[in-house]
């Protein structure tokens, strides 16, 4: 059964990865999709194919660390499709260093998108969900929110950070509200990040890695999955990882 049709869902870092793959693979399953990142053509890219595809889909240029975006964003998405169901916090930055490079830059650029990112998202979108008791939030975590590597600490602990506030969430807005509260939790996925590592020793380490790696559309058919339940359920965390990954 689709629990999904005409639903309206704001999907954050949308533009390509697994925000790209996600509003596609909801498109088809009849949700209107309200997509943001920073990458205009991106975006504008992406609504085109949905459109295509004969969805209905909308883009807004969206810095998730500003308060008053994400607040556009939501009055952006009630304008056109009348309301809000569904967030996905997916917007998310992945910078690898040894603690020795005191990466303070980097450090806080993942708090800033990773953390307060997410937080933005909510606050904004609360209102509309708690007006009608009901709603969806599904927050894009990672493997490394439940395990920790030399290299990601500060990474692994906004991811940590994720999965504490999700069960927070579960168990008040969730339990309480009416408002079901989620997470993925993606293994090694090839959506290009590795050749944007700038150390050329971790750069050719993280390519080797994604020799592994499952596709962004296979977190699209787990988010898919874990939106796609009657209201009485929620699925709290859903790991999908590489079958030959060992961590």
């Amino acid at each position: 059964m689709n629990y999904l049709q005409n639903k309206t869902a704001v999907i954050t870092g949308a533009s390509s990865g697994i925000g790209a793959a996600t509003a596609m693979e909801l498109a088809r399953h009849g949700v209107n999709i309200v997509a943001a990142a920073l990458d205009q053509s991106g975006l504008d890219k992406l609504v085109k194919d949905i459109e295509s595809a004969g969805g209905h889909a909308s883009g807004l240029v969206t810095d998730v660390t500003r308060l008053e975006d994400t607040k556009a964003l939501v009055k952006h998405a009630t304008e056109t499709f009348g309301t809000v169901d569904i967030l996905i916090n997916n917007a998310g930055l992945m910078l690898f260093s040894a603690w020795s490079d005191i990466a303070w830059d980097d450090w806080n650029k993942m708090v800033d998108v990773n953390i307060k990112g997410y937080l933005n998202a909510i606050a904004s979108v609360l209102p509309v969900m708690l007006d009608k008791s009901a709603g969806q939030i599904l927050n894009m975590a990672s493997v490394a929110g439940h395990q920790v590597d030399a290299g990601a600490g500060v990474y692994s602990s906004t991811k940590f950070f994720v999965h504490a506030m999700t069960e927070s969430m579960r168990k008040d807005l969730g339990v309480n509200k009416g408002i079901r509260v989620n997470t993925i939790s993606p293994g090694v996925i090839n959506t290009g990040w590795a050749d944007k590592v700038s150390d050329p020793q971790g750069r050719k380490a993280a390519q080797e890695l994604t020799k592994i790696a499952i596709s962004p559309q296979d977190v699209a058919n787990a988010v898919v999955y874990a939106l796609n339940q009657p209201e009485n359920v929620t699925v709290n965390d859903l790991i999908v990882s590489p079958t030959k990954q060992n961590w």
